[in-house]
């Protein structure tokens, strides 16, 4: 692997290159959902983050074992089973199921090893007791505990001093732990709850301890990348450092790698604020593709606002694409001479793709260096049609469309699938166009209210309008 890869490390906050431990060989984790609901758009953006990762790496030489978890074990699914009566395994079995439905229907590949808590609870218990025998873990009852005071790098990750974590903590009278800062690596079971047998009675295992656990079988005690989203830092990968290093002495991950968390129209997205919205939704309102396109015109470490406008651009830009496309594809190969600024073009963009995902994963520069190849095969079929060059080109869009999940269809089935959903809307292309300039008109006139009229007029046939600094563009809603 000839390619020097830098990548932003949560650990060190700077951005270093990505050097293996072996040779061509890279072990990543990444921590996978709790299955006690159905995935939402937070669970895409992670999953389609270090889907590009892992084929990215491989694209350029690496070998990669992948890894990324089911928690099918936890209080939510307890607490799911409580409410709805259907057994805890039933309810994580179910939602497992769909999870991977909902990846595969936005084209994120399976992981090498997609390992469940339930599966590895004698390795959980296993560890547990290296760390007590190390002395960072008490019992007290049914239940054990890491004591975080005795692992002095604890904060390293998410750069919180312990002190300064205890200000304002409340601790009940019964609090069963040494510490308020510490946390449990196994829960006594309640009555009515799943539970293994242990050295500390019935129980089961708490959150952190099952990634340290399933990482380290796979991967070894200490490997490459760890990854998952922001909100993941503290207290989860946090905690993961300290027990995993407290058992083994060794560094547990390389490089820690946290994607930005999405909002919806601009707002945090959350149980609480009511705007959860879920794959299985999402992929019936745009296509899969244009999902992706969405997340990976973001660079993955900043946030993501997910709208109809923001949807809308990325439906729009993958169909131009898609246009470019069967443009090329349509043209009747002949002995034209060869364009040499196409060529020239493709050559350019074969290598600044790649340089630019070197740094960072950016797919975001990269999307914009396809679009500037685009743009230089319109060109080129505009003046010359068919050209040696422009199968040069259509080859690299094939690399990085395979490497991003995009670009996937043929592109007459893709932009056939486009112009029925514009019939399905009840109006006509030509139509739509006709109302479009009779609203600019409205518009240039300050006829505000004429223009709010077909606009609504639009909307109400399942036509949605964007306003943009280039022209009108307009789409049909999900």
């Amino acid at each position: 692997m000839e390619k020097k890869i830098t990548l932003y490390n949560t650990l060190t906050q700077k951005s270093e290159e990505l050097v293996p431990r072996e040779k061509n060989k890279i072990k990543m984790y990444v921590c996978g959902p709790t299955v006690y609901d159905s995935a939402h758009l937070g669970h895409a953006r992670a999953a389609v983050t270090f889907d590009v990762i892992e084929r990215f790496l491989s694209h350029v030489g690496f070998e990669v074992t992948y890894v990324r978890n089911f928690t099918d074990i936890d209080d939510k699914i307890i607490n799911r089973a409580n409410e709805t009566g259907i057994p805890a395994h039933e309810i994580s079995e179910k939602y497992i199921e769909e999870y991977r439905e909902d990846m595969a229907s936005i084209g994120v590949k399976r992981p090498t090893v997609e390992p469940k808590v339930t599966e590895h609870v004698p390795e959980i218990i296993d560890l547990i007791e290296r760390i007590i025998g190390n002395g960072y873990a008490y019992q007290s009852g049914d239940d054990v505990f890491f004591a975080v005071k005795k692992f002095k790098g604890y904060g390293k990750l998410s750069k919180r001093d312990p002190d300064d974590m205890l200000a304002g903590t409340r601790i009940d009278i019964n609090e069963k732990k040494e510490d308020p800062l510490d946390f449990a690596l196994w829960k006594g079971a309640k009555p009515g709850e799943p539970f293994w047998e242990s050295p500390w009675g019935r129980g089961r295992p708490g959150w952190h301890i099952e990634c340290s656990t399933m990482s380290m079988k796979y991967l070894g005690p200490s490997f490459d990348i760890h990854g998952g989203g922001k909100d993941l830092i503290f207290p989860h990968h946090e905690n993961e450092i300290a027990q995993s290093e407290a058992a083994t002495g060794k560094e547990f991950a390389r490089y820690w790698v946290h994607n930005g968390l999405i909002q919806i129209n601009r707002e945090k997205m959350s149980k609480s604020v009511g705007n959860i919205l879920n794959v299985r939704d999402a992929v019936t309102m745009w296509n899969r593709e244009a999902i992706r396109l969405f997340f990976l015109s973001h660079q993955y470490l900043n946030p993501a606002d997910f709208s109809d406008t923001t949807m809308g651009e990325s439906e729009a830009a993958l169909e131009r694409l898609y246009i470019t496309l069967k443009r090329a594809k349509d043209q009747r190969k002949n002995k034209n001479a060869d364009d040499s600024e196409l060529a020239g073009a493709a050559a350019s963009f074969g290598r600044k793709w790649v340089e630019t995902m070197c740094d960072d994963f950016n797919t975001a520069d990269a999307i914009g260096n396809l679009f500037e190849l685009t743009r230089a095969v319109n060109r080129s079929i505009d003046s010359r049609g068919w050209s040696p060059a422009l199968e040069a080109a259509l080859k690299e869009i094939g690399h990085f469309g395979k490497t991003l999940g995009i670009l996937e269809y043929e592109p007459e089935e893709y932009l056939q699938t486009i112009k029925l959903q514009k019939k399905s809307a009840g109006i006509t292309e030509d139509e739509i166009e006709e109302l479009i300039k009779e609203r600019n008109s409205a518009r240039s006139d300050k006829n505000w209210k004429r223009a709010d009229e077909i606009r609504e007029e639009l909307s109400s046939r399942g036509i949605l309008l964007e306003d943009k600094s280039e022209g009108t563009i307009w789409r049909v809603k999900g």
